[in-house]
């Protein structure tokens, strides 16, 4: 074992936080929580593995649920498309694996939603097989390690920082080790003021030795984050209100929504907007009516401010039920999946139906 691993390791054993998926160390625990905590800070993953893992305890009953259901478990927890392929994964390994996940790096990385990280993950922590991972607190940790100039995601940097995991990597004790660097990452080699008095590995750090740690890593420069002003239709009938689910390969694939879209050049407002939409989406004219708030959100690469209004058919227009249009009372609204912005319209019309 190295001296660098040494150090990091005995740090480890005395410093490790307690988290769900520690204490009880399976493949299935491991595979979910590292899903999860893919963009995803550790304290706000918690409570939704603990949840998860109530309502789906193993892959078997995770793959014998609807994807609706997965999503509803999913649902606040963000980047959606994690738990479509977490729920398509569960499927073809009960057709493929027994219902098991395979003890094999490369068997790892052909399983959906499972790349070259998270495969080095599940590898070293559930099997003990020596694989190295890089997530973002490893790149900064490494990056700081041994003073890489190359930015982080660059093909040069990559390649650097993937042979550095490799070459460190404790083959002893892989999975801890690599637990390891996310958690020094994670409490003390933080982006901004890392705690170096406190780092086991300070005097292996050329970072350190050279003053540089606030200047690394180097990242690329990011482009503007464009911004988009959205409209949505509260179309209510008969105290029903219209939720559409959205298609399953997009942004939000599977949830609900109360349908509408994006401003256009062409559109000479907000209600002008959303009547094309409507037109467009269902083939159907409505009226707009009261506006009901305005929601804003930031999503990965990009930013919506979103305007929703009270709306209505037309005489004589009509919207009839099918798998992907459902006319429902809001007290239904919480069976059904949505994002954060529709869940806040949906919790709107709750409190209005009750007051």
């Amino acid at each position: 074992m190295s001296a660098i691993a040494a150090l990091l390791l005995a740090w480890y054993d005395q410093n490790a936080r307690q988290l769900p998926w520690r204490s009880d160390i399976n493949p299935y625990r491991t595979w979910v929580s590292e899903i999860m905590l893919q963009q995803t800070q550790v304290e706000t993953v918690i409570p939704y593995f603990e949840r998860f893992l109530r309502g789906f305890p193993d892959l078997t009953s995770l793959a014998h649920a609807s994807q609706a259901e997965v999503l509803q478990a999913w649902e606040g927890l963000g980047y959606y498309s994690r738990a479509r392929n977490l729920h398509k994964c569960a499927q073809l390994l009960c057709q493929q694996y027994n219902c098991q996940l395979p003890a094999d790096l490369a068997a790892l990385r052909e399983l959906p939603g499972i790349g070259r990280y998270t495969a080095g993950a599940i590898a070293s922590i559930a099997f003990g097989i020596p694989a190295p991972a890089l997530d973002a607190n490893i790149r900064r940790v490494l990056s700081r390690l041994l003073e890489l100039r190359e930015p982080v995601g660059s093909t040069e940097g990559e390649k650097k920082l993937w042979d550095a995991a490799e070459q460190l990597l404790s083959r002893e004790r892989p999975g801890d080790h690599n637990q390891a660097l996310m958690e020094l990452g994670a409490l003390l080699c933080k982006p901004k003021a890392p705690d170096c008095p406190r780092c086991p590995l300070q005097g292996e750090c050329l970072a350190y030795a050279h003053g540089s740690q606030s200047e690394l890593p180097v990242r690329k420069a990011k482009p503007a984050v464009p911004h988009y002003t959205v409209t949505a239709a509260v179309i209510r009938r008969e105290g029903l209100v219209l939720i559409a689910q959205r298609p399953q390969g997009g942004l939000l694939g599977g949830l609900w929504e109360f349908p509408g879209g994006k401003l256009e050049p062409s559109d000479a407002d907000l209600p002008a907007c959303l009547r094309r939409e409507i037109r467009e989406e269902l083939g159907v004219e409505i009226s707009v009516g009261e506006f009901l708030g305005v929601y804003r959100h930031a999503y990965t690469h990009f930013r919506i401010t979103l305007h929703a209004f009270a709306c209505a058919l037309l005489p004589g227009e009509s919207v009839p039920e099918s798998e992907t249009l459902r006319w429902v009372i809001p007290e239904e609204l919480p069976g059904f999946a949505m994002g954060k912005v529709d869940r806040l319209i949906a919790r709107k019309l709750q409190e209005w139906a009750h007051s």
